[in-house]
Formats: structure tokens, sequence, C-alpha cells
């Protein structure tokens, strides 16, 4: 996505927040700038007319986990309806110079990983990706490591609490359950010391 400062409206329009169903964003995904037509919801994408120009419809990107993308990605509002099409698309790393913070954090609420390089590392690898058929990139969390398929490789930062989400598949609700024994426990306590808050 060779621009700056893609909002959260170019990459989910505002027409298609009306489910809060975390599938079936994915045929949405940047709408306005993926279809020659506008877009509605309930209409089947399948059909629509698609513009040759957009990156994500050309052949060699077909099936991408890797988006690679320019500074301050996800800025505008902050509908968490932006990673959940991102990822019923099917992308699983961002990379870019930055991210607005709260698209940031809704990304690894939802199960994606952004990274964050450096300007003219993001410049270099998008200059190798259009003179390159075939051109991989690929994100190592554990390691945290980007590399390419030739064995260059950059390393990123993320947080210790998020990468070990992120590698055991947890969001918020899965990481408190990992604490149901303690909360079980807890919660008997406190009906043993204050029974009359548990009655009716």
């Amino acid at each position: 996505m060779d621009r700056a400062n893609v909002d959260t409206d170019m990459i989910i329009p505002k027409q298609f927040l009306k489910s809060i169903k975390r599938t079936g964003f994915g045929p949405n995904l940047f709408d306005e700038v993926r279809y020659l037509d506008e877009g509605q919801p309930g209409k089947d994408s399948s059909q629509r007319p698609l513009n040759p120009d957009f990156p994500l419809n050309q052949a060699r990107y077909k099936g991408a986990s890797v988006l690679l993308a320019r500074e301050n990605f996800g800025c505008g509002s902050s509908r968490e309806h932006a990673p959940w099409a991102l990822e019923d698309f099917g992308f699983r790393v961002l990379i870019a110079p930055s991210f607005a913070d709260i698209f940031y954090n809704n990304c690894f609420k939802n199960g994606i990983l952004p990274v964050v390089l450096p300007a003219e590392v993001v410049d270099q690898l998008f200059m190798e990706l259009d003179a390159t058929p075939g051109f991989e990139l690929t994100a190592d969390l554990q390691k945290q490591e980007v590399r390419t398929s030739d064995g260059r490789q950059w390393s990123f930062d993320v947080d210790s609490f998020r990468r070990h989400c992120l590698l055991n598949g947890l969001d918020d609700i899965g990481t408190t359950l990992q604490q149901a024994d303690s909360i079980k426990a807890y919660e008997e306590k406190r009906k043993a010391e204050a029974p009359w808050l548990f009655t009716g």
C-alpha cells in the first residue's frame, strides 16, 4: 500500500460498519480503491468490476499475508472494523514506518502483528518489491525479525506481553480465562466472607 496516511475509512469504508461480527469484512477491504464501482452492504463483491491498478488485484499478490505500507497507517477514526477487515482478508503482518496509536493497539487485540521499521528500510523494500517478481517478506515474531528471501534481516521491537499473546493466540478474554482458577477461588472466598452479596 504505497501511500502515506491511509486512514481507517479507506481500510473499511463507513457504510460497512453496521455489523459487529469480526468476520465478513475482507471483501470490502480498501473498497473505494479496490473496485471501480461504489460498494454497498450486502452486495456480492465477486461480481463487481476490479480496479486493475490496485495492487491487491494483481495476481502476484494473491494470498499475501504481509502488507507493506507507508507512515501513519491506520489513522483517522478508531474503528476496530479496520483490523477485522485486514485479518479477514488474510493479512497477519503489517509493516510500516509508523502506525496510528489506536489502530496499532487494535491490531494486537485482533491477532495482527504491526511491525515498525525505519522509513529508509521501507523505501528500500518498496523499490525491491516493485523491481522483483516473486519478492517475499517473512516476519518471525519469535526472533523479532523481518527477512527477505535472500536472507537479509531487520530487527523490530514488540512488547513482551503482546508477543506472548500473539504467539499463543490470546485475546483479552483468553488472557483472563488463563486465570480462571484464581478467579473462581476469589469468588468462593468472597461468598464465604459476605454471603449476603450473593443472594437473590
